[in-house]
């Protein structure tokens, strides 16, 4: 009884329970005793006090308690103190820092102040605005992710930054001039001057002959001994000793003196010797085995379940000494690897890691892969932001570029960049992206280069190097881990249905039998009017029914040998879709491949609304994945793609048709890889495939570790394809890694917003200047030592009679020039080709000869390289005599005659002939002379006396004759025969010829009345003046060559910039204006968008309309906008045509290459109907019926438009255009819905 009694009683009040509530310290942390008695606190003075909240003594006294205001008279209650207005504080601006200091200078030992000394301080108030510097404090938080347009970006690598004392240097020093060295002696423009000089020695004056220095040698002075010790005793002051101080030869006369001035012989320019080659790019041997590897990485920053290659070995050994490397491996290889270990290595670190790829499927892929693997991992790209704060980010190259360009934050922790697939750098829109973000990487940023083989892969390497000034490591592989093999299929007759040829083994052996095998079976089935895949002419191809009756033999063969799955490739995505629909009758799932197929599309298309479900691409896809065929190019839904993605990797897709771009950096290989063809159109013809296009799509054959070889299967439709062909396609070397670098105005405008960058020094840093500009460093040597050797040099004498010696050298220079212009002009044109016919008479000017006298004999029929061949005479054997004779025939100093003439080369004994293979450029002359000649015996004859036991033999009649009548002609003419005129004769009336003639005639006239000739002395002056001019024009050469004059790129860099000049972008000293600031934040489209935005032309719009009329800069299929339009759309179309044709007209006035109609072109309007109803909510399954473009290539469009959306509103925010800003955010919103935003699966 007493126990229930227990039981029903209540439990106590928890303020009755022996609890105790204890703080400890002042930390905030509490602890529960159940001692009774307890301190309330461990502070000694008990809890510390805290302050009422504000907002709750505000809400009781105002709000909870207003019995204390008063009944009457409320106003009188409230106070307030009137603030005093001061306008100017809205003005105030912080005063700039001090930018120097005083210190004080002290004596070293004593430490008295000697004087005060003004420094230069670094460092002050940097930031994201006004430095380059990583010293530069972080901007905020929202934008250390993306940057903002309008901070700087980081100091590039490679360049140099500069210092204070550098920016100090660059403003107009003040001169300092030194009273008693600087002050000039000779008046500007003057010849001569005052001489201030001592006047103990007088000098003898300059281009006179000195009476002294004749006679010294003939010791007729008798001098005092005395004097003559004194005079060249060791204490003579050297620097006033007179020219004839020289040791000069004993001579009897007074004239051989002055013929041996005049034969002074000056030492021929000699080039500078090179200095030693930098070797930038390093290859690496792959050959050994690393047997060292885990000695020397004993704790690995990552670990694998398989043994990594010796490749992956030698790039891990790189990467952990922080070194640059680029992985040019083979299709399958494994250089993912390399990717995943730099990860892990920043991890390892606590740095970041950057991944970029050329599409946004690979980069998706790339996310889910390595999230798998290391969980800390981003993405990044132009919808989509997952986890911005991993130490991983996937993104795009041109997301890279943007936040390079906007000096994102997220550049301070980075220490690798993972460029994959860096032989997309040859596409020639996007190409020129990679370059710019290898160039504006900053210099703490270590690269890794991933890519197929490229033949040229040291090249590209050493331009990175240079750029960088940091070793890059190539590493190639050896061989493929999965050898292929190459077959021709021919057909799917009963009797070869299952033959495949073989065409090129495992081992890289090209087998002409196979080839012969496949025509001669193509040949009898033909024949015989067989079942064939194509028409019954070899030369027509096959029609929907005959692929598939090869596509139904093929696979059936394939699947009999397991040599599914298999990829075909198709270069249309027309016949993509055909190939697979023709293929009804074929299942090749099981029962249980199919149940797994089906819950696998029910869990991905769960996400999708009821419409879109229902939607015929959907629909179609479902029914050939559970029959295991699938079909993949940019015409998919973007879901779709993934889904076939993700069943052909996991092997339930057997067939898959694909598009090329399918085999771009998607590890997804097949048992067999299928060509349906070996032609594509490239955009604007058609074409064979590219060695390196083979390669990459045949490189999706073989698994590794499942398979031993892969299997390559090439249709032949219609005929066999030439073996030449199919040779260089399957063995021919791939593409090699070209520049595409170009000019864009958003690159233009990023760094004229920078002082301290230079759009030129962008251009000289690029690949397609690096051939140019790999020898900066050669020049500038060669450009220091001739300057020193210019300095060594001895003044010639240009006075007295010599007075035009300079004028008659560069006569002469422009006189030999002017010949040469108009001799190319002869031989490019098509009478002076005409001429140069067999017997006629020319002059010939090469190394072996100099205008010597010669006759065409033979002239091949090449028409894109003509070559001559040609009797000529020379003095002796040229074989034998080839350094005399070219030494004898070049004439040292050329007199009038030689210049105005030809002075024709007459052989000094018995005339000698050879027969010579001539180029356009070696005829000096074509003269009116034509001999009759048998060319084709005088060559045979030639020939034939070349042979040792003929060498003796005399020469025919015929070549004796021509020799004769070639001699005669040279005796009669010493000064050149009469030859063609170009404008009479050859009727060339271009203007540059004929003003080429005139100028030539000129030039005749007055070299013969030149008066420097008639000079004893004009031989030794001319070889000194010579000299001098030769070394002048090389420094020239090299100062043009390391100058930003000599930039191919350059000219149009100027059209540009004053295309911006004329819109308004920039003003005339080159500073960024508003304009150009909004442009900076546009990703295309650049100008047409801020002019639209700028002339109000959006503002008046809906969000639906505007995001219609800008879908014409986004969409790539052409098509006509259709009538059915709102009659605002149609004018809003018709507007940007207008402002488009308003910026064309500006890039032709300014001289760019486009036309206005090229520019206006590039605009399609064929999704404007359909984005106007799917911004107004259309289902997407009603779309469809709107236009007949893919439904891939739509959803792309409006992806591409919402990223368009959202650059514009942060343009129209920073100009100041809350309303506009606010209807292109709505627009945004009004597109991003339904399956068009679905979210990928591979971020799921």
């Amino acid at each position: 009884m007493m126990e229930t009694e227990r039981l029903v009683l209540p439990p106590p009040d928890p303020l009755n329970l022996p609890l105790r509530a204890l703080e400890v310290g002042c930390t905030g942390r509490w602890e529960l005793l159940n001692v009774p008695g307890a301190p309330e606190s461990t502070l000694p003075h008990g809890l510390p006090p805290c302050a009422p909240d504000l907002q709750q003594e505000a809400e009781q006294l105002f709000l909870s308690s207003p019995a204390w205001l008063p009944l009457h008279g409320v106003e009188h209650s409230a106070r307030k103190w009137q603030r005093k207005r001061d306008p100017w504080s809205l003005l105030a601006a912080l005063g700039a820092p001090v930018p120097s200091d005083l210190q004080a200078q002290r004596h070293p030992t004593t430490g008295q102040i000697l004087g005060y000394k003004e420094v230069l301080l670094e460092n002050t108030n940097l930031s994201a605005t006004t430095s380059l510097s990583l010293r530069r404090p972080p901007g905020p938080a929202s934008q250390s992710l993306w940057g903002n347009p309008t901070q700087y970006p980081f100091w590039p690598g490679g360049m140099d930054e500069p210092t204070i004392t550098d920016l100090s240097t660059r403003e107009e020093p003040e001169e300092e001039i030194d009273f008693e060295k600087d002050l000039l002696t000779v008046p500007p423009g003057f010849k001569k001057g005052v001489d201030f000089g001592p006047k103990d020695h007088q000098a003898p004056v300059p281009g006179l002959l000195s009476l002294s220095c004749l006679l010294e040698p003939l010791d007729l002075s008798g001098g005092d001994e005395d004097e003559s010790e004194a005079s060249g005793g060791p204490g003579a002051d050297t620097a006033l000793a007179s020219p004839c101080s020289t040791p000069l030869v004993r001579a009897s006369s007074l004239e051989d003196l002055v013929l041996q001035e005049a034969s002074t012989i000056v030492s021929p320019l000699e080039p500078p010797k090179p200095p030693p080659q930098e070797q930038w790019a390093v290859p690496v041997d792959v050959t050994s085995p690393v047997g060292d590897f885990y000695r020397l990485i004993p704790q690995p920053a990552f670990q694998w379940a398989f043994e990594p290659d010796v490749f992956q070995k030698q790039a891990i050994l790189h990467l952990e000494q922080h070194d640059s490397v680029f992985v040019a491996a083979h299709t399958s290889a494994g250089k993912t690897v390399v990717a995943e270990y730099a990860i892990a290595l920043a991890q390892k670190h606590m740095t970041r890691t950057i991944y970029t790829s050329p599409i946004k499927a690979l980069s998706n892929q790339k996310f889910r892969d390595f999230r798998n693997t290391f969980g800390d991992v981003g993405l990044l790209t132009g919808d989509v932001q997952l986890h911005p704060e991993a130490s991983c980010l996937i993104m795009t190259t041109e997301i890279l570029r943007s936040m390079l360009y906007s000096g994102s934050d997220v550049i301070r922790d980075l220490e690798w960049v993972i460029f994959d697939e860096v032989h997309y750098i040859n596409d020639a829109e996007r190409g020129v992206v990679w370059e710019e973000v290898l160039i504006m990487l900053p210099d703490h940023v270590s690269i890794i280069l991933l890519s197929a083989t490229v033949p040229n892969a040291l090249e590209f390497a050493d331009w990175i190097g240079r750029l960088k000034r940091r070793q890059i490591y190539v590493i190639s592989t050896v061989a493929r881990p999965v050898p292929l093999e190459h077959y021709l299929f021919t057909g799917n007759s009963p009797k070869t249905q299952g033959e495949l040829f073989l065409l090129l083994d495992s081992r890289g052996a090209f087998h002409t039998k196979g080839y012969y095998a496949a025509v001669e079976a193509k040949k009898e089935r033909m024949s015989k009017h067989a079942q064939t895949f194509g028409a019954k002419q070899p030369t027509h191809q096959g029609g929907p029914a005959q692929d598939r009756g090869v596509y139904l033999s093929l696979l059936a063969s394939l699947r009999a040998r397991a040599q599914l799955p298999v990829v075909v490739f198709t270069f249309s995505r027309g016949r993509c879709d055909e190939q697979a629909s023709g293929l009804t009758s074929l299942d090749l799932t099981t029962s249980s491949e199919k149940s797994e197929i089906h819950l696998f599309l029910q869990r991905c298309l769960a996400r999708l609304r009821g419409s879109d479900r229902q939607l015929p691409q959907v629909l179609h896809m479902s029914e050939l994945l559970r029959r295991g065929l699938g079909v993949h190019h940019s015409g998919i839904l973007p879901i779709l793609k993934e889904i076939v993605e993700m069943l052909f990797s996991r092997g339930l897709v057997k067939v898959l048709f694909a598009t090329e771009t399918f085999a771009m950096g998607v590890n997804m290989p097949a048992r067999t890889v299928v060509f349906d063809s070996m032609r594509k159109h490239d955009g604007s013809t058609f074409r064979d495939l590219l060695p390196g296009e083979y390669v990459q799509m045949a490189g999706r054959a073989g698994r590794r570790g499942l398979d031993p070889t892969g299997t390559v299967i090439l249709l032949c439709k219609g005929r066999v394809p030439e073996m030449a062909d199919l040779h260089r396609m399957m063995m021919g070397k791939p593409s090699q890694l070209q520049s595409q670098f170009r000019l864009t105005y958003t690159m233009i405008l990023n760094l004229l917003r920078v002082d301290a960058l230079r759009v030129e020094d962008m251009m000289k840093r690029s690949f397609s200047e690096f051939p140019s500009r790999k020898d900066s460093k050669a020049h500038e040597q060669a450009l220091a030592e001739l300057t020193k050797r210019l300095g060594a040099l001895e003044e010639p004498d240009v006075t007295g009679q010599l007075a035009d010696l300079p004028e008659y050298y560069s006569w002469g220079e422009e006189l030999t020039e002017t010949r040469n212009m108009i001799q190319r002009h002869i031989v490019e044109s098509v009478n002076g080709l005409k001429s140069l016919s067999t017997g006629r008479v020319v002059v010939v000017r090469n190394e072996e000869h100099h205008n010597a006298l010669g006759v065409i004999l033979q002239v091949s029929s090449n028409s894109t390289s003509r070559v001559f061949t040609t009797l000529v005479l020379c003095d002796k054997p040229v074989v034998s005599e080839n350094p005399r004779d070219k030494g004898s025939a070049t004439p040292d100093v050329p007199h009038p005659d030689d210049l105005v003439g030809f002075k024709l080369f007459l052989p000094e004994g018995p005339c000698e002939h050879t027969v010579v293979k001539l180029q356009p450029g070696d005829v000096a002359a074509i003269s009116t002379k034509v001999l009759r000649v048998n060319g084709e015996k005088i060559a045979e004859d030639f020939s034939r006396r070349q042979q040792p036991k003929f060498r003796k033999d005399p020469p025919l009649a015929a070549v004796t004759t021509a020799v004769q009548e070639l001699l005669r002609l040279a005796q009669a003419h010493p000064s050149g025969p009469p030859t063609l005129d170009p404008v009479n004769d050859l009727q060339l009336k271009d203007v540059s010829v004929v003003e080429g003639g005139l100028r030539a005639r000129k030039l005749e006239e007055l070299i013969r009345g030149a008066q420097c000739v008639h000079s004893p002395r004009f031989p030794a002056q001319y070889l000194k003046l010579r000299e001098r001019m030769q070394i002048q024009k090389e420094m020239e050469r090299l100062r043009f060559l390391l100058s930003d004059q000599s930039l191919s790129l350059l000219p149009e860099y100027h059209q540009r910039v004053e295309v911006l000049r004329t819109l308004g972008y920039v003003d005339e000293a080159g500073t960024v204006k508003l304009a150009g600031r909004v442009a900076c934040a546009m990703s295309s489209h650049e100008l047409l968008l801020t002019e639209l935005m700028f002339d109000n032309a959006l503002s008046t719009l809906r969000p639906e309309e505007i995001a219609a009329l800008l879908s014409g800069l986004v969409c790539q299929s052409p098509g006509d906008p259709g009538d059915q339009l709102p009659s605002t759309l149609k004018q809003g179309i018709e507007r940007v045509r207008a402002v488009a044709k308003r910026i064309g007209e500006v890039q032709v006035a300014c001289g760019l290459n486009q036309t206005v109609e090229e520019f206006v072109g590039e605009l399609n309007f064929g999704l404007v109907e359909v984005v106007y109803e799917w911004a107004r909510g259309m289902p997407f399954s009603e779309l469809a019926g709107l236009s007949g473009t893919p439904e891939g290539l739509v959803v792309r469009c409006i992806q591409r438009l919402a990223e368009m959306c959202r650059s514009l509103r942060g343009a129209a925010r920073l100009v100041g255009e809350p309303v506009l800003g606010a209807k292109m955010e709505t627009a945004a919103t009004l597109l991003r819905r339904d399956i068009v935003f679905a979210a990928s699966l591979y971020t799921q």
